[in-house]
């Protein structure tokens, strides 16, 4: 059961993970940006998982060190790709949005060897090569965009992947100074609605909080929510079982994303996209972690993070 954990936890971040790009569409359907739209979802973040930290019987107090890594999550893990994101959706059906997160191991898997994170593997370049083939498929305008003219907002969306690959990481190979993933996020957070606030105030994108609530606040809301507990699940699975291996979330954010949008937007889809979706779930099994070890490998990369963070030798 041990080593099952980490398949059990990326699946439900998966699911909860998914089901924010429709909530995400919602937001940007009458108006809001992605400024405004960032305060609120951080702010919110903050709010929760700082309560949580709380009942848990854990300090909100953070060391002076800890402050470039909780900068580097905010705005690798939230300010920049959510800006991306919420560009993107104004433009993209939430599907497709689901489906372009596929791309993160692509730009993880070099950036994992770069780190010195992981192992040069024929299979599972094979694997992420046919992720990437199956995001070609659904990206030409002939074969599933609404609008040929949707094509220039593929690379915006994309900027979140690049991000969330980054993020990933470098937070599996230096560690988290042995703060915990809730903890550590509700920090992030924190700052991340510090940044956002003068932004949103300056753009003029400020969400004004009273009611009467409609349905892109109430989207505003439960994405929040949503972001910051598949957000925890995410940091927690990189430190327990490596950068590569939670990167696949990417595939099930896809899969679930996809289902959500059909569930609660109506969005239906060709052929081409379902096609994809069998070559990133052929790609997802090649690009498996090593059967043996790997918890051990990123148990001790977790420890020697947390004695790097002892000596004070970490930065983002």
């Amino acid at each position: 059961m041990r080593r099952a954990w980490p398949f059990f936890a990326l699946i439900a971040v998966g699911a909860l993970w998914g089901a924010g790009q429709p909530f995400a569409k919602a937001a940007v359907s009458e108006g809001y940006r992605h400024v405004g739209i960032l305060f609120w979802q951080l702010a919110l973040g903050a709010l929760l998982l700082g309560g949580v930290t709380l009942a848990r019987g854990q300090s909100l107090r953070f060391a002076r060190g800890d402050l470039p890594l909780l900068l580097f999550v905010a705005l690798a893990g939230t300010v920049l790709p959510g800006i991306s994101s919420y560009t993107a959706a104004v433009h993209l059906p939430s599907g497709l949005i689901s489906i372009l997160l596929s791309a993160v191991p692509m730009f993880a898997f070099p950036m994992a060897l770069l780190f010195g994170n992981d192992r040069f593997s024929w299979r599972r370049l094979i694997g992420l090569t046919l992720g990437l083939g199956a995001v070609l498929l659904l990206v030409l305008p002939q074969a599933s965009l609404p609008e040929p003219g949707m094509a220039r907002w593929v690379p915006v969306a994309l900027i979140s992947s690049l991000f969330y690959a980054l993020e990933g990481n470098v937070v599996g190979r230096w560690g988290m100074r042995g703060l915990d993933p809730v903890k550590l996020l509700a920090g992030a957070s924190a700052l991340g609605a510090i940044i956002a606030l003068p932004l949103a105030l300056i753009t003029g994108q400020f969400i004004d909080p009273r009611p009467p609530w409609g349905a892109p606040d109430l989207a505003i809301l439960a994405g929040s929510a949503l972001h910051a507990l598949a957000y925890a699940g995410y940091v927690a699975v990189v430190a327990a079982a490596g950068a590569v291996f939670a990167v696949q979330v990417a595939y099930l954010v896809t899969l679930f994303g996809l289902c959500w949008a059909m569930l609660f937007l109506g969005e239906s889809y060709t052929g081409a996209i379902w096609c994809a979706l069998l070559m990133m779930l052929a790609g997802m099994a090649l690009v498996q972690p090593r059967p043996r070890g790997f918890l051990v490998s990123a148990g001790t990369d977790v420890k020697n993070g947390a004695e790097r963070a002892g000596t004070g030798n970490i930065s983002a």
